[in-house]
């Protein structure tokens, strides 16, 4: 295509300088977890073509040292493209082939431009910028979700668990629909919340099992044509262990490479992760409102004033920072979708890299709030006298009368407590009933435990 200039002190090439030119889009390029994963792919590549015999020994140690400096964020500065390029990420695979083939070509004492190392017959051995890319893009993610989020939900989880210990003696007015229903621990509540945050961890590691089965080996269409057919296998087995997950080859490159199936499936875990997490901040948030004229239940955290001309006014600030990542992460999962849905033309899909920064922005944001959550509002609340005391006047409890009076007669008693204020003790003892049955069927804290006698018996 004719010549083109390029800063002397680039590493890069002709290819690179190109395409920023092309992309002068968002002045953003490829996360540094993106560009980790791609010198992960590059060292394992030019490891196993050694090993296989198709490349000298000397000169694959030489390209294995500079991607490692490429992994290690040494050469971060020589990856200038924008994220909003080549739809395959050509560019950025091109600019990691040129970066590591000048750099390996220093390493082994020649000189800038001698080609000494060749950016597509050395580096780019048996590879394709569509199976190289999606496979960065899988690992990087991976990898994330492993070393991010997996530990903020385990902690989050862990607070959750001990929050719910501690506050199992607290018995308080439960609420379907919005409206008083049934009693219920506080404790038991948040073993709800743990409950939802263990699932969100289950799904976090089926997320990353999913991004383990690399394309790598397909090359240009899966057809793994100007690859040895042991390369994938082997290469897979060297990024297991650089990355220390369960990375295997794909069982069918097809359907990997025509496809970003995989990352739609991976960010449809975040989603459901960001949707738990939205119940539980809510909840928590809810259960926190007031301290006067709201439900008062929780005492949160104090972190900031919360008010420029409210004095002494607090506001779950941690909690709407969480909600915000979670509006965030819906977005990307559209973004991903979308990327997924649109992007898959034949053999190829054309929208990965949005796609891939799309999902390492989710993780990414999910793990901090998530350690944010736990740290700065969960581990430090506080439950108030005003659960126990609002349940006692709670029209509902004439659901333990179900089996005295049966339901007509016990809805009556409900709808004349709200109608009245008198409490249901209050009201079912006018009818008739003993003090020593009320003692049994009205006793709180059986009624948050399954059972046909006594409280909470009649049916549902």
């Amino acid at each position: 295509m004719g010549e083109m200039e390029v800063p002397a002190a680039a590493y890069y090439g002709a290819s690179t300088q190109r395409a920023v030119l092309n992309f002068p889009i968002s002045g953003q390029a490829l996360p540094r977890r993106f560009i980790r994963a791609l010198g992960m792919v590059k060292r394992a590549a030019a490891q196993t073509n050694r090993e296989l015999g198709l490349l000298s020994r000397r000169r694959a140690r030489a390209i294995a040292a500079a991607a490692q400096q490429v992994t290690d964020g040494e050469l971060d500065a020589q990856f200038p493209i924008d994220i909003y390029q080549t739809g395959s990420g050509t560019s950025t695979n091109t600019n990691a082939n040129e970066v590591i083939a000048t750099r390996a070509t220093e390493i082994l004492g020649g000189e800038r431009g001698s080609r000494l190392v060749h950016p597509n017959d050395h580096v780019n051995l048996g590879q394709s910028s569509n199976d190289v890319v999606p496979t960065a893009i899988q690992l990087a993610c991976a990898m994330a979700i492993q070393d991010e989020l997996i530990p903020a939900l385990e902690r989050l989880h862990k607070a959750l668990e001990a929050k719910s210990k501690e506050f199992w003696p607290v018995v308080k007015t439960g609420r379907t629909h919005l409206q008083d229903a049934t009693p219920i621990r506080l404790g038991q509540e948040f073993k709800g919340y743990a409950g939802q945050v263990e699932e969100s961890i289950r799904r976090a590691r089926a997320a990353v099992d999913e991004l383990a089965r690399i394309p790598l080996g397909g090359t240009a269409v899966g057809t793994g044509i100007n690859s040895h057919p042991q390369y994938a296998r082997m290469a897979a087995a060297r990024l297991a262990k650089a990355t220390r997950l369960p990375v295997r080859e794909t069982q069918n490159h097809f359907h990997a490479q025509a496809t970003l199936d995989v990352l739609v499936a991976a960010h449809g875990g975040l989603r459901t992760i960001a949707t738990s997490l939205w119940k539980i901040g809510s909840d928590i948030r809810l259960m926190g409102t007031g301290p006067i004229a709201g439900l008062g239940e929780l005492r949160l955290p104090e972190t900031q004033p919360g008010s420029s001309i409210m004095p002494g006014k607090v506001n779950p600030v941690i909690i709407e920072s969480l909600l915000m990542v979670i509006a965030r992460v819906y977005g990307n999962d559209l973004t991903v979708t979308i990327s997924g849905q649109s992007g898959s033309l034949f053999e190829l899909n054309v929208m990965m890299p949005v796609a891939a920064v799309a999902t390492l922005e989710s993780v990414t944001l999910l793990a901090a709030s998530v350690r944010n959550f736990s740290e700065r509002c969960v581990e430090g609340l506080q439950a108030t006298d005003r659960g126990p005391e609002l349940v006692e006047r709670s029209p509902m409890l004439a659901t333990a009368l179900n089996p005295i009076l049966g339901y007509d007669e016990s809805a009556k008693l409900a709808k004349e407590s709200m109608r009245t204020g008198r409490s249901i003790r209050q009201l079912a003892r006018s009818k008739g009933v003993s003090e020593s049955t009320l003692n049994k069927v009205l006793d709180l804290a059986k009624m948050t435990k399954p059972g046909l006698e006594g409280p909470g018996g009649g049916g549902g």
